[in-house]
């Protein structure tokens, strides 16, 4: 898998679906600046070999270094990668851990051997259709091409032209009704004379 790689690459172009901020769906989660996200992928990520590729990828990216300077000694959320329906999909959560609200609370959660935590999702939410992996910096040799990919320029035209169809249509069936108009033949009424 290393044929055609750069110091500069590998890197991906995705086409971006589906994007979803925590204001439009209302998310109550909420994680600290400067945190460090736990990464986690489905198994597919270790199956397929594009997704394995993409995995080093999404980890680069959104992975924190250890010991970058300005990385906060915490871990408060997760984020989700997904592969179903030949895209990725992506979710963002909090991990939120159970609050005491009194002092008996609080000495029960003492005597519980884990934390009673839970994950709440913060968003950003969206999907990534894999359109091509490249060895270099968006440039150099294929990796990996979706065959499946449709771009959404063609759907659009493809949309646009069926409406011209329709049009054409139309327009074929009005000059088709005139004709047939034209073309019909009324017989002599005998009694047309008799009230004039």
């Amino acid at each position: 898998m290393h044929v055609g790689f750069t110091p500069d690459g590998p890197s991906a172009k995705f086409h971006l679906t589906n994007v979803h901020t925590m204001d439009e769906l209302r998310l109550t989660g909420n994680c600290m600046k400067g945190s460090r996200p736990v990464l986690t992928f489905d198994d597919s990520f270790d199956r397929l070999p594009h997704l394995k590729l993409l995995r080093t990828l999404f980890t680069d990216i959104f992975g924190t270094p250890r010991g970058h300077p300005k990385s906060k000694p915490f871990v408060d959320r997760v984020m989700g990668f997904y592969y179903a329906d030949n895209q990725i999909w992506v979710r963002n959560y909090q991990i939120q851990e159970a609050q005491a609200s009194n002092a008996k609370e609080a000495n029960e959660l003492k005597k519980q051997d884990g934390l009673d935590t839970s994950l709440v999702e913060i968003g950003p939410r969206f999907v990534l259709n894999p359109i091509r992996i490249f060895g270099g910096s968006f440039w150099g040799q294929t990796l990996y091409q979706n065959a499946d990919f449709v771009s959404p320029n063609d759907k659009r035209s493809e949309r646009l032209r069926g409406k011209g169809d329709e049009y054409q249509q139309r327009k074929d069936n009005q000059k088709d009704r005139k004709e047939r108009k034209e073309n019909i033949v009324v017989p002599e009424d005998p009694l047309d004379s008799v009230f004039r």
